[in-house]
């Protein structure tokens, strides 16, 4: 059985250091198979979370030219780019910052990256460094915002997000939505909650039982949108192999649903959609106390 190879770091966006670990990897592309849902639950009255989900491809569009040839010209290479943000802040609040964060980032995104469809080590670092940056430019907008707006102050979001590049799955994260990883049975979570309890476990404070029961485990130490300009950025980078499966969430799937559930559910052989469909129905059986967000991303070296 073949464990994922892991490269992680964090570190505030203006890390001029990052260090990274290349990866063993042939740069084979993967087909990817995915869907997202989002749903508000049993208990609030509106959902703050937002996905997203798009496919980056090199485009030529020929205006004119002497030689024959196509109007449009497509690479074979693409990517896929996968965002869940939980926003937080009331009503107006929680869903501006959502939704402004995962804007900001598709813009950086338009505007900033120049790297579809590299495959090389360095590259690969400098994907990780421009995630970062990535997520710091959504912290920036969305303080901008509130300042503008006092009637929005207090707002901020949770952002995760993974990108994958062929047989590379970059990992960038802040708060406390999750992105996990299921390959041949097992179910790795590659983020950590960034939270006062989570962070209590980390120092002994708290075991990791009581950790799922005490009363501040939703008090988030890191956000999109914080009293901080600067937000600490963690990032991942995986080789990603035939078969693996990929799950984004916000916190309405893991308050409800149990990771060995989370599990069950991967484990079973059916589609993203029906997958997504199952975890947030499985989520409203339990209570359904908060909004739930799920995109699963299936990677296959077979045509979909």
């Amino acid at each position: 059985m073949s464990e994922p190879q892991i490269s992680s770091h964090t570190a505030l966006v203006n890390a001029s250091d990052l260090e990274t670990v290349t990866l063993p990897g042939t740069c084979s592309p993967l087909t990817v198979r995915s869907f997202g849902s989002t749903d508000r639950g049993k208990v609030r009255a509106n959902n703050e979370d937002q996905f997203f989900i798009a496919l980056l491809l090199k485009t030529l569009q020929v205006e004119q030219t002497s030689l024959p040839q196509p109007n449009v010209q497509h690479s074979p290479d693409r990517s896929y780019l996968f965002m869940v943000a939980d926003g937080m802040g009331g009503h107006a609040g929680g869903e501006e910052a959502s939704s402004l964060a995962i804007a900001s980032v598709q813009s950086f995104i338009l505007e900033t990256f120049k790297w579809f469809a590299e495959c090389k080590g360095k590259d690969q670092d400098q994907v990780l460094a421009d995630f970062q940056c990535a997520l710091g430019y959504a912290n920036s907008r969305v303080r901008a915002e509130a300042v503008e707006h006092p009637e929005l102050r207090g707002m901020g979001t949770t952002l995760t997000l993974a990108y994958s590049l062929n047989d590379e799955l970059f990992v960038a994260h802040v708060g406390d939505s999750r992105c996990y990883l299921f390959r041949q049975g097992i179910l790795y979570r590659l983020t950590r909650d960034q939270t006062l309890v989570d962070e209590m476990v980390r120092q002994g404070v708290l075991s990791p039982e009581e950790a799922t029961k005490h009363r501040w485990r939703h008090v988030v130490t890191n956000a999109i949108g914080s009293n901080s300009p600067k937000v600490e950025v963690e990032v991942h980078k995986v080789h990603l192999e035939a078969g693996d499966r990929m799950l984004l969430c916000s916190d309405g799937l893991t308050e409800m649903v149990t990771e060995a559930e989370i599990k069950e559910y991967m484990l079973t052989d059916v589609g993203p959609e029906q997958a997504c469909q199952r975890l947030i129905a499985r989520a409203n059986e339990n209570g359904g106390k908060d909004n739930i967000t799920v995109v699963v991303a299936h990677f296959d070296d077979k045509p979909a």
